[in-house]
């Protein structure tokens, strides 16, 4: 099958090639619902030297910049309490983690996970952490850019390949919220 954004040598449906993903995404392929079927989530192989963003459409090609989201991990705390999230964003931003994403945690203090906490609780690899597959109990906070793009490469849990996913999908995604002014331009 031809990829529906990009050129990659393997396209194939999540759902026939779970063998392929990290545990706690392909168990997510496995159990999907909602308005957008499983197999328009699209698994491309990709090596993992490539994996980070501004390698990867170095290699893969520029379009790609303007499709693809990242996926990071925070910490909101306040008290002794620590919340852990994600935030989804357009690769030409960042996540606004110190104002939209600490008020709406409801934490007097939000950084980036560790990377042995992000790694430890996701079950997934630094570098291809993926809004599909994440904890059901934290919150997904994704910027409306994202949710209005037709197809969104993400991380695949893996340094090791990407998904291609419909952008409204993640705005389904157990405990997202879909935020305004998430994103905000890098600089």
């Amino acid at each position: 099958m031809d990829a529906p954004i990009g050129q990659f040598d393997t396209a194939t449906p999540a759902p026939e090639c779970l063998d392929a993903l990290i545990g706690p995404v392909a168990d997510a392929v496995r159990n999907w619902h909602g308005s957008v079927p499983a197999e328009q989530i699209v698994y491309v192989d990709t090596d993992p030297q490539w994996a980070d963003t501004a390698v990867f459409v170095e290699h893969y090609g520029q379009e790609l910049l303007e499709t693809s989201a990242n996926c990071v991990v925070v910490a909101g705390k306040r008290g002794g309490e620590t919340t852990l999230a994600a935030c989804l964003v357009l690769s030409t931003t960042r996540a606004d983690v110190n104002g939209v994403v600490r008020r709406t945690l409801g934490a007097r203090k939000a950084s980036f996970a560790s990377m042995d906490t992000a790694t430890g609780e996701t079950g997934m690899e630094y570098g291809g952490i993926t809004p599909i597959g994440l904890p059901a109990s934290w919150p997904l906070l994704v910027d409306p850019a994202v949710v209005d793009l037709p197809y969104v490469l993400v991380g695949s849990g893996r340094r090791r390949g990407k998904l291609l996913v419909p952008g409204k999908a993640f705005a389904e995604l157990p405990n997202a919220v879909v935020l305004e002014g998430l994103g905000v331009a890098a600089g």
